[in-house]
């Protein structure tokens, strides 16, 4: 979602209302009295669009990438946001309204579709112009490079057209792509005078061949030269851990947070957790009855995790599975059977996190983190250093950099990817935990806040608890990942 969107179409919202109300003394359904007072009642008018457009993922790209797409999606935005319209015009002190908030809302939102509406044809238009499409050089036929022209291919948002594809290894023909094999770094200059790109995106496999001179005199004429692993990132919103190296996770800053960052980070989360924990006190008492009056056993489910710096602490869950009776495997999908009548709308709606809320006052999680795995998976996650230069034997790459700080009751990954169900996406989920832990800030916070927020309101992601539906795996490592946890007892994820 980018932030210019929202925005401009937040401003126009609020300018176009206050504009109206503030020219005419009495509107066709409503009185607002002097400018302050217009301009502060469509701030609050326009803030309502944008927090329905928001939730209804209005300015997600991914979701919306066309006008089309956009404008069959609208409707229904439009029939949510017309509630707290009539709430407003019903109770709002300050405004003088004809006998009906209905028509009076809805002939608001009629005026501010028809602005709308433009202002997303050309944003849409500008979007797909091709003079605004930044045509790519990919330098380095590896595997990396050929996943970054399929992400730059898959995100409307990134404005590269990938024109061919340089290096001194000539492709394999396992590695297809429909983009033309140009030639070897010798040729570089003369390949960049025939096509003349835009940009041109380092996806090396060995550092060593970047033919850095040419680069540089490349660079000098005013061409953009960029990492292709920094452009995966920002496409993807995750880490190419493939790609990264023992070397430049050493020497990297990234990983390193500084106390003001964790001091930051700790205040964001006991500020919204105390006062969190005392309006939703009420709510807890009610499902734990619930609980106990839908089966037996007990009500919260406790379970040791990994947390900071690897310390073993214990995590606060409601129940919603029955007993196991007999031992079985871990992945979620494998045990919808023993979810309860009311385990299945607490975890709809992600009611049964509630209680690790006392894990954030007692210091163990942050609001906002790479979630904690069970201390029985450690082993099989954990990233074991064979000697200075040997990777090739680890379930999943730099593991333990999530320990570097306190774990989350929600996260980037929960947010972008939700469950896992196997080996291979619990390493998918990995790279988003590190770009968390690369990129943190209050301000990435918030936005995973507001998401976990949106989806346990509206319930989504939670069909993946039972079902894998994201990017498929190999089956091997798959298999292996099922096989390394059948010997392990049952537990709630």
């Amino acid at each position: 979602m980018t932030l210019i969107l929202p925005l401009l179409e937040g401003i126009l919202i609020s300018a176009i209302v206050s504009l109206i109300a503030w020219t005419q003394e009495y509107t066709l359904w409503i009185h607002w009295g002097d400018a302050a007072t217009a301009v502060g009642r469509g701030g609050i008018l326009s803030l309502c669009c944008m927090v329905v457009f928001y939730y209804a993922d209005l300015y997600d790209l991914r979701i919306v990438p066309n006008f089309s797409r956009y404008f069959s999606r609208l409707p229904k935005s439009l029939f949510f946001v017309l509630f707290p319209l009539i709430v407003f015009y019903t109770l709002s002190p300050m405004a003088e309204i004809t006998p009906n908030p209905f028509i009076s809302g809805f002939l608001t939102l009629l005026v501010i579709t028809g602005f709308l509406l433009p202002l997303r044809a050309i944003f849409y238009a500008i979007l797909g112009n091709k003079r605004f499409i930044k045509r790519a050089l990919i330098l380095g036929a590896s595997p990396f490079a050929y996943q970054l022209i399929r992400e730059i291919e898959a995100h409307p948002r990134s404005r590269y057209s990938t024109i061919g594809i340089v290096d001194d290894i000539v492709p394999s023909d396992n590695l297809p792509s429909r983009y033309p094999f140009l030639g070897s770094f010798k040729d570089l200059i003369k390949i960049i005078d025939e096509t003349r790109p835009d940009r041109i995106i380092v996806a090396l496999a060995r550092s060593e061949d970047l033919p850095l001179r040419d680069l540089l005199q490349t660079r000098l004429h005013g061409v953009v030269v960029e990492d292709g692993v920094k452009v995966y990132e920002r496409l993807t919103g995750k880490l190419a851990i493939d790609s990264l190296t023992p070397n430049s996770l050493i020497f990297s800053q990234d990983f390193n947070k500084r106390r003001l960052e964790i001091g930051l980070r700790r205040t964001f989360s006991l500020v919204l957790a105390l006062p969190g924990l005392l309006l939703i006190f009420p709510l807890m008492v009610i499902i734990a009855l619930a609980i106990k009056l839908d089966s037996e056993g007990p009500v919260f489910f406790v379970q040791e995790r990994v947390g900071l710096r690897g310390r073993i602490f214990r995590l606060l869950k409601f129940r919603t599975m029955y007993p196991a009776q007999q031992q079985t495997s871990e992945w979620v999908r494998d045990n919808g059977h023993r979810i309860t009548q009311i385990g299945k709308r607490l975890r709809k709606f992600r009611l049964d996190e509630l209680p690790q809320l006392f894990n954030i006052l007692r210091g163990d999680m942050d609001l906002v983190g790479p979630r904690p795995h069970p201390v029985s998976n450690y082993p099989l996650f954990v990233m074991v250093l064979r000697n200075a230069s040997d990777y090739s034997g680890e379930a999943i790459p730099y593991y333990s950099l999530r320990c570097v700080i306190r774990p989350g009751v929600t996260g980037w990954a929960q947010v972008r990817y939700g469950y896992a169900n196997d080996l291979e996406e619990e390493i998918e989920k990995m790279r988003y935990d590190l770009y968390y832990i690369k990129h943190m800030s209050l301000g990435l916070d918030l936005r995973i806040f507001l998401d976990t927020i949106k989806v346990a309101l509206l319930g989504q992601g939670s069909e993946a608890a039972n079902t894998a539906q994201h990017l498929p795996g190999s089956q091997d490592a798959v298999k292996s990942g099922r096989r390394s946890w059948e010997s392990k007892s049952t537990v709630e994820k």
